[in-house]
This record gives C-alpha cells, sequence and structure tokens, in this order.
C-alpha cells in the first residue's frame, strides 16, 4: 500500500491516509468474491465501476451476461468440471471432419515469431453466441505472429526504454516486476498499453481475424490442439489452478503453426473493434467503434457471471479499451508485406 500524496501550491504533500494500489484493490475484491461467491463486475470491469446490485436485472449487463444465451453453454462447461482426473471431454459441437496437421512452413521469421500463410480459413461458428456467427470464410494474407504471449520480463525493456507507464501489479511491487514472474504474461495493461509496446517493438495488435487463424488454423477446429476439450492442454478454468503460469507451459496445447496459450492463461487485446460478423442478423447495441475484441479466454472462471466458456478459439467478448484487470495481456503480429494488409 502506498503513502498518498496531494498537490498543494505546486508541491507534493503526503496524505494522512494510504491509498491502494488498482492491483491490491482487484486482489481483495477477488478474495471477496471467492468467500462470499458475490458477483463483483470490477472484477472485469475494473475502469467501468457500474454500480449494479444485481447484475441479473441490469439491463446493461444483460446485454451480454443473458440467462437465454447463457444457459446451454452453462450446461457445456459442468462437463468440464466433473472431478475425473484423465479423462478428455468432447465438446457438443465438436467436428466430425479430420483435422489438418501442423503446418511447417521454410521461412525467416523474426525472434520468437511465426509465419502463418496466405490463404482462406473460417471464421466464427453457426454454434455458439450470436456475436461468434454465423461461420464465414475469410481471406489472409502472410503475416508472422508472436509463438508467446508478452511476458514481464519483454514489457519491462520497453518501459525502460520509453518511460511507459507500469503495469498496476509492478506498482505494488517496488516498481518492478512481482519477484518470480519475468516470464509471466503481463497483466494490468488496457488496449493502448498494448498497441503502445506492438507498435515500439516494431509490430502491431492482431485484428481477431488473424488471431483466430492462427489459433484454429484452416481446418476450422473448435480449441487450437483439436476438436475435444482436454483439460491438461492450456491454463483454462477447468485446469484448476487459479492463477497465470510461465507462458509456453503447455506443449501439448499448441495451435497448428505452434503457438502457445491461445486458450487459458491471459485473454488477449486485439486491434478491432467489436462489431457484427458479416450476415449477423443479432442486433447489439454494444456494436460499434467503443470496445475491443478480446480473445483466447483465460485461468479466470467467470462463469457464475453466465459468461460461459472461453477457451473455443471463436470464442469472442469485447471490452472498454481503459479496461485493465489480472487476466488480460496480448501478443503482436507483424506484417510480412505491408501493402497487402486488409
Amino acid at each position: 500500500m502506498a503513502a498518498a500524496s496531494a498537490v498543494q501550491n505546486g508541491e507534493a504533500a503526503e496524505l494522512p491516509f494510504p491509498v491502494e494500489s488498482e492491483a491490491e484493490i482487484q486482489q481483495e475484491r477477488i478474495a471477496d468474491y471467492l468467500e462470499t461467491g458475490q458477483p463483483n463486475c470490477a472484477l472485469c470491469h475494473a475502469q467501468q465501476q457500474r454500480p449494479a446490485i444485481n447484475y441479473t436485472t441490469d439491463t446493461e449487463c444483460l446485454r451480454c451476461h443473458n440467462a437465454d444465451y447463457s444457459q446451454r453453454f452453462l450446461e457445456i462447461d459442468e462437463r468440464y468440471k466433473v472431478s475425473a482426473e484423465d479423462r478428455v471431454y468432447k465438446v457438443a459441437l465438436a467436428k466430425a471432419a479430420p483435422l489438418s496437421p501442423p503446418v511447417s512452413v521454410e521461412h525467416k521469421a523474426p525472434e520468437d515469431m511465426v509465419l502463418v500463410p496466405a490463404g482462406e480459413f473460417t471464421m466464427g461458428t453457426d454454434d455458439w453466441w450470436p456475436k461468434s456467427g454465423p461461420a464465414h470464410k475469410k481471406y489472409l494474407p502472410d503475416y508472422y505472429i508472436d509463438l508467446y504471449e508478452v511476458t514481464n520480463a519483454k514489457y519491462k525493456r520497453f518501459v525502460q526504454a520509453t518511460g511507459h507507464r507500469l503495469p498496476d501489479d509492478w506498482v505494488k511491487s517496488n516498481n518492478d516486476i512481482p519477484e518470480g514472474m519475468e516470464d509471466y504474461p503481463v497483466v494490468f495493461v488496457s488496449w493502448q498499453d498494448a498497441s503502445d509496446y506492438c507498435e515500439w517493438a516494431g509490430k502491431r495488435l492482431p485484428t481477431e481475424y488473424e488471431w483466430e487463424k492462427a489459433a484454429r488454423g484452416t481446418d476450422g477446429r473448435v480449441f487450437p490442439w483439436g476438436d475435444e476439450f482436454d483439460k491438461s492442454k492450456g491454463n483454462t478454468p477447468q485446469y484448476g489452478l487459479g492463477k497465470a503460469m510461465k507462458v509456453g507451459s503447455f506443449e501439448n496445447g499448441r495451435s497448428p503453426y505452434g503457438l502457445y496459450d491461445m486458450a487459458g492463461n491471459a485473454f488477449e487485446w486485439t486491434a478491432s473493434w467489436y462489431k457484427a460478423y458479416p450476415g449477423n442478423t443479432h442486433k447489439d447495441l454494444n456494436e460499434g467503434e467503443t470496445y475491443r475484441v478480446v480473445k483466447g479466454g483465460s485461468w479466470y472462471d467467470c462463469t457464475y457471471y453466465r459468461c460461459g466458456i472461453s477457451a473455443p478459439t471463436y470464442n469472442r467478448i469485447f471490452f472498454h479499451p481503459m479496461t485493465k484487470n489480472f487476466s488480460f495481456g496480448f501478443r503482436c503480429v507483424q506484417d510480412v508485406n505491408r501493402e497487402d494488409r486488409d
């Protein structure tokens, strides 16, 4: 907890009470949620601070947390919470088509990046939340994408080079990376923080199309590793750890292009505004240029809030770009031919 100060007559004056960092406040919210089981919107919507006592009766909340849409996905989620240790659970909507093998391309990619070759893939699905459909074909040119989520160690080099503001959890840790967390995904970063890092690194945030193709390949798979859910292949809520892990911890959970942590560990910001897909007839007042799309799921279990499971490659959520919390990170992409990018 940091000492508080205020500006008086142009000079900083210490206040008679301490001020908690955002990371400390979030930890208190988590502890309260685990103890009481009562929802706290600020766990995920830290910058929006809605005052709803019961999110199930708040019309703003119900645009997303709607029981009519949620119940069937909560029922699917329960299958992943069965305590059997070695059983693999199959999602009801899994496809019967054979999966394509991992892509192997001889190409000189930048360090810790891989090439996603140009071509068409299936984006979205017809059997999920309305905002994730309809399934449609999309062509993308070549691009490179980070193998790993951006780590605290990499983000520190950016901060040191630019003087950029620190993630909130670093402030609590003497303005540095929390001990032993160098190789963990950087979190408590806003969309702008993520975008600024990528620009500094000579890259950019991926569009949601680029992110999804890198996660599911060209065979339309449900999860990065295939169509069957396996809790041992990613740091999802079903894995049961309840916190982030070092990036790249699941060798058996890599995507068709070899990417790590495309399901679980940290949600990932994308460059895309939250807008309807071509052919989507579901009206959503949140669409437009207010919210950014976040992909990939995380370790955090939000099913209490009727969110449904978040590990499927086509799952998409949206948040205000100022949002910063304990489960939002990112990775970057780089153009092969900048003039060809959509």
